[in-house]
């Protein structure tokens, strides 16, 4: 039915803008989009123009003139979806967009469901499914490092490794198989050690692959950061001084911050997501223990924890602080920045102190002396966080995996190659080891699109905007 109909949607947002661009794509594309479009070149039809090509004219509704526009078209194979292509950009008032619009679907086209131009193109073989979904996340990115691993998935970068690895596999696989249909004669045709070798290559790829979810995930999402601490620490002036705006609602009131705020920040290209949150400490006050509770539930999502004190404090006043809450759970084997604030009031040399004389504070986590009303140590304090994530990314050239999907089937790939290669290790039969290595043929095929259901495909179309 794809193939027969033709598409028709705005490729540009609503509202009013210097131009807006409307996508017809299928087989009558270019016939449907000549019946209303008059070329200003006389005796030059639309349909006789060769293709990649752009010609100037009017939309008309019969003698009613609706625009002056550009009509680009493009003939199969040699287009984004595959298909003959017309793209009409017309002037962005939200009356002559909706008028162009209706025109063409007046005249045979059907309105495009989200994404379903992408995926034209992914069943025509213009792109593969990995290839497809980063076209989603350039469209949706808002940083540049997401950016630039959305562009580097675009162009393959992701698909060519999963296909590597798939098709080695599949050589052996093949042999395996053939071993079955000669169970009886008790002959081998894959070499177990080469087999050994690449399941343990696969294993150390698919390893590497999962492990940059973590880094990847927060590029899609941003990075969250949540400031936390007992009340009065200066939590929200710290978010304002951020964010260079009046954000939070500061005041000398100890629980102002009743419900979490949060915003994105971003640092050399990584996109920050700080979070402030109630104050931490005993109370009985119903809408501030449920303040805290919330705060208790952010920093278990937390990737960084701002641990906030005050330089009037003592050392071993701040010391026994952060003790007591590495004992809770929400704050065990969490990455942490202790912020001294108001070194403005403090008369303690915290800065040159260091992390000696907090015994509490973890390997990894960092010690900043700011003050956030000052804005002073607010460099550091960012110098200190990129640094952080840097320390996840992987290494120049890897592929990261920033997709939720991917991770699951990568995940359940690996499994099952850790099982194929304990049933080598174990001599297990040879009909046994072929369902693992197949599990693990799927669940790649799933990723790059080669084994698919109009189920997944419809799960994975439906986040993308509508002309896309």
């Amino acid at each position: 039915m794809e193939s027969e109909t033709t598409i028709v949607a705005p490729a540009t947002p609503p509202g009013h803008s210097a131009v807006a661009l409307i996508r017809l794509s299928g087989p009558e594309a270019v016939e449907i989009c000549s019946k209303v479009f008059a070329p200003a070149a006389k005796g030059k039809k639309l349909l006789h123009q060769k293709p990649n090509t752009v010609h100037f004219g009017r939309v008309c509704d019969g003698e009613d003139i609706i625009d002056e526009v550009l009509v680009t078209i493009f003939r199969s194979p040699h287009s984004y979806t595959g298909e003959d292509v017309a793209e009409v950009s017309c002037h962005g008032s939200p009356y002559v967009r909706q008028r162009v619009l209706q025109l063409f679907i007046d005249r045979g086209a059907v309105m495009a469901r989200p994404g379903e131009f992408t995926k034209r193109a992914f069943l025509n073989g213009k792109m593969d499914l990995m290839q497809a979904e980063a076209v989603a996340d350039l469209i949706q990115s808002s940083s540049g490092a997401f950016h630039d691993v959305a562009i580097n998935h675009m162009r393959g970068g992701f698909s060519a490794g999963i296909k590597e690895l798939r098709s080695k596999l599949l050589e052996f696989s093949s042999l395996i198989e053939l071993e079955l249909d000669f169970s009886e004669e008790d002959v081998e045709f894959a070499d177990r050690r080469k087999l050994m070798s690449l399941l343990t290559e696969i294993s150390e790829r698919l390893e590497s692959l999962t492990g940059s979810f973590s880094f990847g995930n927060a590029l899609r999402n941003g990075l969250p950061v949540v400031i936390a601490g007992k009340p009065n620490t200066g939590k929200s002036t710290l978010l304002n001084a951020l964010l260079e705006e009046e954000k939070a609602l500061v005041s000398e009131i100890p629980g102002t911050t009743r419900d979490s705020i949060e915003d994105i920040i971003h640092l050399e290209g990584i996109a920050f997501r700080f979070i402030d949150t109630a104050g931490i400490r005993e109370t009985t006050e119903k809408i501030e223990v449920m303040g805290i509770k919330r705060t208790m539930e952010k920093i278990r999502t937390a990737s960084v924890i701002l641990l906030m004190v005050e330089a009037t404090d003592t050392h071993e006043h701040i010391d026994h602080l952060v003790r007591g809450l590495r004992e809770k759970p929400e704050f065990r084997n969490r990455r942490m920045i202790l912020l001294i604030n108001k070194s403005d009031l403090g008369t303690a040399d915290y800065a040159s102190a260091g992390k000696k004389n907090f015994p509490s504070l973890g390997e990894k986590d960092q010690l900043a002396v700011i003050s956030a009303k000052k804005g002073s140590g607010l460099d550091r304090l960012k110098e200190l966080l990129v640094e952080m994530v840097q320390k996840d990314r992987p290494g120049e050239g890897d592929v990261v995996v920033t997709n939720a999907r991917h991770y699951e089937a990568l995940k359940k790939a690996h499994e099952s190659v850790i099982r194929a290669g304990e049933g080598l290790e174990n001599g297990l039969p040879a009909d046994l080891v072929a369902m693992d290595i197949r599990d693990v043929l799927h669940h790649l095929g799933e990723i790059s699109g080669d084994i698919t259901t109009e189920e997944i495909l419809g799960n994975i179309f439906k986040n993308f905007c509508i002309g896309k």
